[in-house]
């Protein structure tokens, strides 16, 4: 639980209390002797560095393999990780980070400022080539444009280490949800030593030294990845599990299958299967809100298709897709259907009016007709698209639904199926007309959605370029209410609709319930290893 409290006229200082346990484990639980947890996972994770990962998975396993500032609780809220607290000075741009001095690398050498400053300047350096360096500037780190486009050296970063314990950072603008982006795997620290000895190989078993709870002792790329607690962890007393593994499974069906054999503790369900489940399983089925959001990204670059450069044709492929066909009859996990980009229970936000979202389908389906016209397409003269999906059931079912949808319209979708891998690197490169991806957010606030689409935005596959929307979410930057500014930059995106909104996500899975300490009330479903334990059969 977090405490504001004010110190004194010049500062405000957090202040955590601390559980007794990592595992907050009941007086009287009776622990199983085998304290190991396996979930199922649908690709191989592409990375394992904190500054060059991209994906949510990726994102699972660094958090147990290394740890920020902070981390978040069950419910989302931020707790202690190498930070113990943190002050901040009177014009809200200097925030003092107080670490704590038992943290220590899985190698022994303990973990100080520097390594924060070392990994912060290394995902700002373009010699990185992160995708995520744009994460910096939107945590508003000083100096931290220039430094990423090369106009300044990484080390003006506005990053530095007062002592070994103290590390400083300096941002342009007040930037009042400044911690809660702290938790993201971006900002972790990297160990120098391993980093520079290993190079792009730092990340093996046998390189790779962590500061997490956990240390990775096996990796097949495409098959599994097991971690096993890590004695220097500066909690390592108090955490339960001992074995995490992440075991791939392409194909969503056969992970419920193997999870009903016993062989996996967490799987994802099929689309459609929710209902069933949780019929026949009520311990075990779940579904909860998850902050993401799934669309249909279109290729607005160079290389996209001439279609689609008409804002009339991209409103007339979202308004042709029925989302509530899809949540209600092909997903059935209890997602919500979507008209607009940001997550529904994201912290501060609401949707603002959306003319199209209060349409029932008959309605879109006349007005999509109407601006295909207008553009000089229909039945008579068809629209040839192609539709990039990766490797899944259910991206499958919900590519079929919008192609059969939008064929009366006159807009054929060839499906476009690829692994992975392969599907991102398709999207970096715009060879895609439309693309299905999803974006889960970074921490809990709306900035973490919209970013996405400005110009900067190191995500923006799909080249949508518009001043009025950069100009929209950076005056929220600064706004002392930002919501009014947010609300402006989700009408921009309904208006020239570079995006078809699908749906927003809600997690439907099954746990055995020998698992405790998942973290349902986490909307971003941050967990973390060292908060879970399997209790006695």
């Amino acid at each position: 639980m977090i405490i504001l409290r004010t110190l004194a006229a010049s500062a405000l200082a957090l202040s955590v209390a601390m559980p007794s346990m990592a595992a907050d484990v009941p007086e009287g639980t009776k622990l199983a002797e085998n304290q190991t947890f396996t979930y199922w996972v649908l690709d191989g994770i592409p990375s394992l560095d904190p500054q060059i990962n991209t994906t949510t998975d990726g994102s699972d396993v660094l958090r147990n393999l290394f740890e920020g500032l902070y981390n978040e609780d069950a419910k989302g809220n931020l707790v202690p990780g190498v930070a113990l607290e943190h002050s901040l000075s009177d014009d809200k741009l200097t925030y003092t980070f107080k670490l704590r001095d038992n943290a220590k690398w899985s190698n022994g050498d303990p973990v100080k400022a520097g390594d924060f400053v070392y990994s912060w300047r290394r995902l700002a350096d373009p010699a990185t080539a992160s995708e995520y360096a744009w994460y910096m500037e939107l945590m508003q780190v000083k100096n931290s444009k220039a430094v990423i486009a090369g106009d300044m050296e990484p080390s003006d970063l506005g990053v530095r280490a007062v002592d070994d314990t103290t590390l400083e950072v300096t941002i342009e603008t007040p930037l009042p949800y400044f911690p809660q982006m702290l938790v993201h795997a971006s900002t972790f620290p990297v160990h120098q030593g391993a980093v520079e000895a290993h190079g792009d190989q730092w990340t093996r078993p046998e390189n790779m030294v962590g500061n997490g709870a956990y240390v990775l002792t096996d990796r097949a790329v495409g098959e599994r990845l097991v971690m096993n607690k890590s004695d220097s962890y500066w909690d390592a007393e108090n955490t339960v599990l001992t074995e995490i593994t992440a075991q791939v499974v392409n194909n969503v069906n056969q992970g419920l299958t193997r999870y009903q054999a016993g062989e996996l503790d967490y799987v994802e369900m099929p689309a459609g299967q929710y209902p069933r489940l949780a019929a026949e399983f009520p311990e075990q089925a779940k579904s909860v809100p998850r902050n993401c959001s799934y669309i249909y990204m279109m290729n607005l670059s160079d290389k996209g298709p001439e279609a689609l450069k008409d804002p009339n044709v991209r409103k007339a492929i979202s308004y042709g897709i029925d989302r509530d066909i899809i949540v209600d009859r092909v997903l059935q996990g209890g997602q919500k259907a979507s008209y607009n980009w940001t997550h529904w229970a994201t912290a501060g936000w609401e949707r603002p009016e959306i003319e199209y979202a209060e349409w029932d389908q008959a309605s879109r389906m006349q007005k999509a007709m109407e601006l295909l016209n207008e553009a000089g397409y229909g039945p008579d003269n068809p629209i040839e698209l192609k539709l990039q999906y990766n490797t899944d059931e259910n991206h499958k079912k919900i590519a079929i639904a919008a192609s059969q949808m939008l064929k009366p319209l006159g807009i054929n979708l060839i499906l476009d199926n690829y692994e992975w891998k392969v599907h991102l690197e398709r999207l970096r490169n715009q060879d895609f007309d439309l693309a299905r991806y999803a974006w889960c957010g970074d921490y809990n606030e709306p900035s973490t959605y919209l970013d996405l689409f400005a110009s900067y935005s190191g995500h923006n596959n799909g080249k949508f370029l518009n001043e009025a929307y950069d100009a929209a979410v950076q005056a929220a930057k600064t706004a002392d209410d930002p919501l009014p500014h947010y609300q402006d930059a989700s009408r921009i995106l309904a208006d020239e609709m570079p995006i078809a909104p699908i749906y927003h996500y809600s997690l439907a899975f099954m746990l055995n319930p020998a698992i405790k300490g998942w973290p349902y009330e986490n909307l971003g479903k941050n967990w973390y290893g060292k908060d879970m334990y399997r209790v006695a059969e």
